[in-house]
């Protein structure tokens, strides 16, 4: 599955996001490219949009899934949404999420499957994008991490974690981004 995410790591620049995404994302996403957006707003109005669902329930379900995370239920979070994603299995935000709870309880390939299907919906989701490449860091695939830092980056430039990140590979020099 790793080598299939970098595969489709390396076409996110040519992919579309998949039909359902909210259309404001486009705006928000060529705002977060311009050198004088205010990318805390921007980044946080992108998150909201994620997270929202037309339907309420389902969008409430993905919040508590979150409180269920924070609180360390992780059970009880995945199977709300292993649930939540059999009901709906185009929310990109819930594959996010249960990507990021299997990050959390280092069940990397779990994760990897998870982040790949979330890149298959929103390739530009660099929330998706950093947790690979961190997981390729800490597996010692310094060079296919930094190929996703700087994919992350060419999405969202003002990732600064993902910035230093690239820094700490390449031994210290400035990335070419900055």
């Amino acid at each position: 599955m790793y080598a299939e995410t970098l595969k489709l790591v390396s076409t996110l620049a040519a992919r579309r996001p998949a039909a359902g995404q909210p259309s404001r994302l486009d705006q928000l996403f060529h705002r977060l490219a311009a050198p004088d957006c205010q990318p805390a707003l921007v980044e946080d109005q992108i998150w909201e949009l994620w997270m929202h669902h037309p339907h309420r329930r389902v969008a409430q379900a993905l919040e508590r899934t979150a409180r269920d995370i924070a609180a360390m239920l992780y059970d009880v979070a995945e199977t709300r949404l292993t649930n939540l994603l059999r009901a709906c299995p185009d929310f990109t935000e819930a594959w996010n999420k249960r990507a990021t709870l299997y990050y959390i309880q280092q069940r990397d390939d779990e994760c990897v499957r998870d982040i790949h299907r979330t890149l298959e919906l929103e390739p530009r989701h660099f929330g998706a994008l950093c947790g690979l490449a961190e997981i390729l860091r800490s597996s010692g695939d310094g060079d296919s991490a930094r190929f996703v830092f700087e994919a992350a980056l060419r999405v969202n430039p003002h990732l600064t974690a993902a910035r230093r990140a690239i820094e700490e590979l390449v031994g210290g020099a400035p990335h070419p981004l900055q």
